[in-house]
């Protein structure tokens, strides 16, 4: 009994030796791209206006997203696994009590501090205001309470920078096990991330309850020693993400594109960095997740992204959004655009992205299979009426991530790799940094905005673009046309939001950067009814049985169960009017409530900080959220 189980690695003899550091920070690795499942990455848009899926989100409907009893995002699990790691491996490292290749150590304990980071990150972009717990702490009430009030999420973004900045200093540039652990360059990267979401906040939220020291702060008076000059935080956020994002955009090139039309991108570079078992050598992406069916490691992506629509698609006003090739948009004279008839009209001489990254019937599906007469396989029609598992919900479907491979689709056998972070982000990040910052495209804005549109065939010239630009135009198709309520008057900035958007697209990044803009406050007034592509013209002629009958049964069809919206309402598919029956809560559109850029804290964290009820806590609820349970904003 005195003997130490030989079974489990107890706590003092953990932690000693590179290998322990190494096996400790990978299985902290949380990234939305390491689930594996469904069309993974390639459908976390989904819920935007990006993407379209047969559920819905409570998001989308002020009083059906609750305030929960339990659980929520309000946690410190990892927060704390990443602590314990901190507080354990740094003394000892500092001591030279741990053995194994020093280069190696300190790359190890650089991704501790990375992964505080990110997990602080996801509080912030949940809560805003959050407690900064920098240390594992005992199981007692008193010291739990205490470290229970929250700090304002300016101080909790600060201190993720210096985390973030720890973190660069022992990162390796080439850390040991390659682009599947955390470098320099992708810590480089986050820290402009998380510094452009907080000035961007700051910015658009201003003025409002959503910010440190605006009215209705619920922080007031509970938050101890607060003090903020709002001006100044901009300033310091836009400067870090200025200087963090030059730090990988200014070394890390773009990966070429082929820019074929669509019909085989298997060998197109661009294409293939989100679709090749070995993300590796691709310079553009700075950390991936590798899949290996043969060690039981794989997904089911390609199983949808092949063969079906995985249950997503684009939306209309995603579609609509994209340039034609010469740079105009497609309401513009000269355009050059070709309609909405076919799917092919629509990818006709547009921006590459489109033509690359959204199927159309005709093109390439496998480069591994024929058919049973040696005939290629290729995509078809959309199918808009079938299983909602497999469904191409609007009919525009999502291409980026198809493999091209047989034995890739068969059902979860995927191994395809999963970017976590690529360096065009950083190319983006700066241009708006800096634009909100300088008030102007400085030299190295424009050139890396030129570099982006030149790899995605667009012309280069993005001031012909922006001389182009309708806002009213634009507005029926991004919500991103928004601020605060208000119509963006800027077509500059306007453009650099367009940018992203495009080269993000299908990439898990669209809901956050509405959030950070403050872009869904007209939603309040003016809800948003889901568009997909024009069924009710010539492309209804594909859906017919073998005798000529039409498969498509419009919404309210006395005696049948409808599976396309009415023709009488728009020509294009509307999938949330399918279903007009009471239960259906957006069927009349998305709608807002200010108090859903942040989520609501369960009650049981306000009941166990408190010496009698949720009002006696040290904790305070967000603004417009109750301190009632299974209840919507306050709106």
């Amino acid at each position: 009994m005195d003997r130490e189980p030989l079974s489990d690695v107890t706590p003092e003899n953990y932690l000693w030796s590179e290998a322990d550091l190494a096996a400790y920070t990978i299985a902290r690795y949380s990234f939305p791209t390491h689930g594996g499942w469904g069309p993974g990455t390639f459908g976390n848009d989904n819920h935007t206006d990006n993407q379209a899926t047969s559920g819905y989100a409570t998001r989308w409907v002020p009083g059906e997203w609750r305030v929960p009893q339990a659980g929520g995002s309000w946690n410190f699990n990892d927060i704390r696994q990443v602590n314990y790691f901190l507080e354990t491996a740094v003394p000892r490292w500092k001591a030279g009590k741990i053995t194994g290749s020093t280069n190696n150590i300190s790359h190890y304990i650089g991704e501790g501090y990375f992964l505080r980071a990110y997990e602080y990150f996801g509080k912030v972009q949940a809560f805003g205001d959050f407690p900064i717990v920098k240390s594992t702490l005992p199981d007692q009430m008193d010291p739990l309470t205490q470290a229970s009030k929250r700090r304002p999420r300016n101080e909790v973004a600060r201190f993720i920078i210096s985390d973030l900045d720890s973190a660069i200093m022992l990162l390796s540039t080439a850390p040991p096990g390659g682009k599947n652990r955390i470098s320099q360059h992708a810590a480089q990267l986050f820290k402009s991330r998380v510094a452009l979401h907080e000035a961007t906040w700051l910015i658009y939220h201003r003025g409002t309850a959503q910010v440190p020291g605006g009215p209705g702060w619920p922080g007031q008076g509970k938050v101890e020693n607060f003090n903020i000059n709002i001006d100044e935080e901009i300033n310091y956020f836009l400067t870090e993400a200025m200087e963090a994002s030059a730090a990988v955009a200014d070394v890390v090139p773009l990966v070429d594109n082929t820019k074929d039309n669509g019909y085989d991108s298997s060998t197109n570079p661009y294409f293939r960095m989100f679709s090749d078992q070995n993300l590796g050598k691709y310079d553009e992406v700075l950390l991936w997740r590798q899949y290996d069916p043969t060690q039981g490691i794989s997904h089911n992506v390609n199983h949808y992204l092949n063969r079906n629509g995985g249950n997503t698609g684009y939306t209309r006003g995603f579609v609509d959004n994209f340039l034609m090739s010469n740079g105009l948009p497609i309401y513009a004279a000269g355009s050059g655009y070709q309609g909405d008839d076919f799917i092919s009209d629509v990818k006709e001489d547009r921006d590459n992205r489109l033509q690359l990254f959204m199927k159309a019937p005709g093109e390439l599906m496998y480069k591994d299979a024929k058919n049973q007469d040696g005939s290629p396989i290729l995509i078809g029609k959309p199918d808009i009426i079938g299983l909602a598992e497999t469904r191409d919900v609007t009919g525009y479907s999502v291409k980026k991530g198809m493999a091209y491979s047989f034995a890739e689709s068969e059902g979860s056998s995927g191994a395809t790799g999963s970017i976590v972070f690529r360096a065009v982000e950083a190319y983006l990040n700066y241009i708006e940094a800096s634009y909100l910052k300088e008030g102007s495209i400085n030299g190295k804005a424009e050139q890396y905005w030129r570099a982006i549109r030149e790899r995605a065939g667009v012309n280069p010239d993005f001031m012909v673009t922006i001389a182009a630009t309708d806002m009213n135009q634009e507005a029926k198709n991004d919500f991103a046309a928004y601020s605060a309520g208000q119509l963006l008057s800027d077509a500059t900035l306007y453009n650099i939001r367009r940018e992203r958007r495009t080269e993000l697209m299908a990439e898990g990044m669209r809901y956050t950067d509405l959030k950070r803009w403050r872009a869904l406050d007209q939603l309040k007034q003016n809800p948003y009814i889901v568009e997909g592509f024009k069924i009710w013209g010539p492309m209804q002629e594909w859906y017919v049985d073998e005798e000529g009958n039409s498969l498509l049964i419009e919404a309210e069809t006395p005696g049948k169960t409808a599976n396309v919206s009415k023709k009488s309402e728009s020509p294009y598919l509307r999938p949330y009017r399918v279903n007009l029956s009471g239960s259906n809560l957006v069927k009349d559109g998305y709608r807002w409530a200010n108090a859903h850029y942040l989520e609501p804290i369960a009650i049981q964290h306000f009941l166990i900080t408190s010496q009698g009820g949720a009002d006696g806590s040290v904790i305070y609820q967000n603004p417009g959220w109750p301190l009632q349970a299974n209840a919507g904003a306050t709106e």
